[in-house]
């Protein structure tokens, strides 16, 4: 018998919340219910909730203050604001220089985000060989692709629905949600 996921809410040990997967849907519902901010991704969800969780407090956000120190044009001379926010604005430089087929991909945004005090035209330079370059791994709010990606390597014989069963087990489990063999139990419970 596996152990039931448990429901969020406020009381949950912010250890235990963090044992269990829960979908963005229900990281935002939660956010909303608490009067915390329910943007941004699964990552920073879970970073807020698991503060509010142990303090009771919302996660005081930083970039709120900063959004208003940004450049009001981008040039290739341009220098690489702190805490940079992909915005609208510099989506339509970076189609400028690199053309229509440019997207903000998640590894040139990392590289954005790090860089600093770099030009504009160094980003522009660097762009192709970062996006070249075959991600080492899925960031972590993709567990679901991870877990399914992972699944088909050691299970080329499997159904998507399988693995879809497969999945829904491991992330009602505390602990990782990773694939591992022992996860096909599932299916013979079906």
């Amino acid at each position: 018998m596996t152990e039931k996921r448990p429901e969020l809410h406020v009381g949950l040990e912010p250890e235990i919340f963090r044992e269990y997967y829960y979908l963005k849907e229900e990281l935002q519902t939660f956010c909303q219910e608490q009067g915390l901010a329910k943007s941004g991704s699964k990552a920073e969800l879970n970073e807020r909730i698991e503060h509010f969780l142990r303090t009771g407090k919302a996660l005081t956000d930083s970039h709120k203050e900063q959004k208003n120190a940004r450049v009001e044009e981008i040039t290739l001379d341009s220098v690489i604001e702190e805490n940079i926010v992909c915005s609208e604005k510099h989506r339509a430089f970076f189609s400028r220089e690199l053309g229509a087929s440019f997207s903000f991909k998640v590894s040139f945004q990392k590289w954005l985000k790090s860089n600093a005090g770099k030009t504009y035209r160094e980003a522009v330079e660097a762009y192709p060989e970062i996006v070249a370059k075959k991600p080492e791994k899925i960031d972590s709010q993709f567990e679901y692709n991870t877990y399914i990606r992972d699944f088909f390597a050691a299970n080329q014989d499997r159904s998507l629905q399988e693995a879809i069963v497969c999945w829904k087990h491991k992330k009602a489990l505390p602990g990782s949600n990773k694939y591992q063999a022992a996860d096909l139990s599932a299916l013979e419970s079906r």
